[in-house]
């Protein structure tokens, strides 16, 4: 593994999901890897989960660890090619990823969809310019359309918790009152479509994911039919794709309940946190059905098997 960007950098799915679970078995094993090897952290984004989590495997692995919100703690970045920089953009990533690159080993990105145009988020400008100009390994710490860090942490967390050798996922859309975007929802299922799960993706008209994300999956607009039987809920907003951006619906029904995970198979809900209580799921199923606190501790080993796997190829 050369980069992180997209599961497309993956060459096998259920062995990096293993080496998650190994590493959660003995986090300090393969501290030798990243002795006097350093991670350049550059969030152009808010983070919480993601920050510290990369930040921990990062040291589990022996490395030192550099942190940057860019834009408040440096220049802002130029990622126009050909431009005349005479506007708030003083520095062009040309030079400072290369320069970030001659002090890292690795440099982890995280740059969010402006939601303004299809086309120029899709086209994932951030990571691209880094990968090209670096001259480093790139790892994902959420794009424009990807999360793969944390998709990789979900199928842990399925991996450790299921019942049945196949279970029924099911990824719900749930409502919300600002344009949310398509990252988590696509990532997830771009990576369960990898698994032999049964998958359904249920939303409102309207909120279909690109087709290459959705992928096998059955398509079904019906909350309470896709719920049926279901093992695991994985909750998430996102806005419209055909209608870039937008919100088309914020209906209230949407919202995952103690009666709507009554439906499924004694299932599990699962969201990617931050969750907004009793807009998108209530108290009860929070507190009750749910393990999105070890779906959120297990970031810390999707992030190091990750880690693990490139330092390993340098």
């Amino acid at each position: 593994m050369k980069h992180f960007i997209s599961l497309h950098d993956v060459d096998n799915v259920q062995e990096l999901v293993q080496e998650g679970i190994r590493q959660k078995a003995n986090r300090f094993a393969d501290q030798a890897l990243g002795k006097n090897k350093t991670i350049g952290l550059l969030f152009f984004n808010q983070s919480l989960r993601t920050r510290l989590s990369t930040q921990k495997a990062a040291e589990n692995l022996g490395m030192n660890v550099l942190m940057m919100n860019v834009g408040q703690d440096s220049w802002q970045l130029e990622m126009e090619d050909g431009v005349i920089m005479d506007g708030d953009k003083a520095e062009h990533v040309k030079e400072a990823a290369a320069v970030i690159g001659s002090y890292c080993d690795i440099i982890a990105v995280r740059a969010f969809a402006g939601l303004k145009d299809r086309d120029a988020d899709y086209k994932e400008i951030v990571m691209e310019k880094f990968r090209q100009y670096a001259g480093v390994p790139i790892v994902n710490l959420e794009s424009a359309t990807r999360h793969p860090c944390q998709s990789l942490a979900d199928l842990i967390t399925i991996e450790e918790t299921k019942k049945t050798a196949r279970p029924k996922v099911v990824l719900t859309w749930l409502p919300h009152f600002k344009p949310l975007p398509q990252a988590v929802a696509n990532s997830f299922a771009e990576w369960v479509n990898k698994t032999d799960y049964e998958f359904v993706i249920t939303h409102p008209e309207g909120y279909d994911l690109a087709p290459e994300m959705v992928g096998n999956a059955k398509v079904i607009y019906d909350q309470n039919e896709a719920l049926k039987g279901a093992d695991f809920v994985y909750g998430k907003n996102w806005s419209s794709y055909t209608h870039y951006g937008q919100v088309l619906s914020q209906d209230p029904s949407w919202m995952i309940t103690k009666e709507k995970m009554d439906l499924t198979n004694n299932g599990l809900f699962m969201h990617c946190l931050p969750v907004r209580r009793n807009l998108k799921v209530t108290d009860y199923v929070l507190d009750n059905q749910s393990v999105v606190v070890q779906q959120a501790a297990n970031r810390e080993w999707s992030a190091q098997a990750v880690l693990k796997t490139i330092l390993a190829g340098m």
